[in-house]
């Protein structure tokens, strides 16, 4: 007996007519009638007594319900489970970040893929820019995002936002008036720098190198977020990435423009070896918006005003 099958019997035993069974099923009553014949020739015994046009299921035809209620609980588990698949509502997704990234435009981003799919789990890692890479090519993670991208065989990538590294400085500053901020007026003021040997630290030293400013930092960090903390305390002015900033709403820190220009290039990265996801490339579509947003609402079109 086939499932087709299991699901007639299943359907007049609940309604004791072929023709309320026939509506159900979207078929023609005769065709009710003739599987009800059929199965009854293929099981070698009755399945139904038939009284006043009703039809009424024997002890062996309730006995064969009870037993296919967990075949169907089965089915339908697998029709959602399908379902499921198809409109990336459940799965496993591994995602790094660099920590500008990872603290910026990656939240929201999970927020809004989350809500739409609670049937889903994420694995969310903060690593270094070496880690990503390592995460990546060990597909401990699907996707990574970094700023900053030198090639690696066997790494995909796609450009998610570039935009230009930024001034922040706290209110009080005596440059938090100026639209924009140049090297050379962070000259002899309370500087912090990022560390030496990291993409965006070497980023800021050879953009004070080309302006022939001084490059004195009182303070050194190795993060980008640790610099606004500080400059939100009143240590000084920093010069870090445009993701940084927007951190716990800002924590009232001034951002201007920096000159000369520095680029900051936000990458989605993944292994080449397998294809992506569907759940994966669901998630990408949900950071390419973040960064639509996030290219509306850039300080370079803020001048004047203090982060939101």
């Amino acid at each position: 007996m086939n499932l087709r099958q299991l699901e007639i019997l299943r359907a007049v035993i609940r309604h004791r007519t072929t023709v309320a069974a026939a509506d159900e099923l979207a078929l023609s009553q005769p065709a009710v009638s003739n599987a009800l014949k059929t199965m009854e020739a293929q099981a070698g015994f009755a399945l139904f007594e038939r009284v006043n046009n009703r039809l009424f299921p024997t002890a062996e035809a309730m006995a064969l319900y009870k037993e296919s209620e967990a075949i169907f609980a089965l089915h339908a588990k697998l029709e959602n489970r399908v379902r499921d698949l198809r409109e990336n509502r459940s799965g496993h997704l591994a995602i790094v970040a660099t920590p500008p990234l990872a603290y910026s435009i990656i939240p929201s981003a999970l927020s809004g893929f989350l809500r739409r799919r609670p049937e889903t789990r994420m694995f969310f890692d903060v690593r270094r820019y070496e880690g990503i890479i390592e995460g990546v090519l060990s597909r401990v993670a699907e996707l990574g995002f970094a700023l900053g991208l030198t090639h690696h065989p066997g790494i995909a990538h796609e450009v998610v936002h570039t935009g230009e590294m930024v001034c922040v400085l706290p209110p009080q500053h005596p440059l938090a008036d100026r639209p924009v901020i140049s090297a050379a007026d962070l000259s002899g003021l309370p500087f912090i720098g990022l560390e030496r040997g990291t993409r965006l630290g070497e980023a800021v030293r050879d953009s004070f190198a080309r302006a022939g400013a001084p490059f004195q930092p009182s303070v050194e960090v190795r993060y980008c977020n640790t610099a606004c903390v500080l400059a939100a305390a009143g240590v000084g002015a920093a010069v870090v990435d445009p993701f940084s900033p927007r951190q716990n709403g800002g924590s009232g820190l001034v951002v201007r423009p920096f000159t000369p220009t520095t680029q900051a290039v936000a990458y989605m990265l993944w292994s080449e070896a397998e294809p992506l996801s569907r759940l994966a490339k669901a998630f990408l579509n949900e950071v390419r918006k973040e960064s639509a947003l996030l290219e509306r609402t850039a300080p370079h079109q803020q001048h004047g005003t203090e982060s939101n």
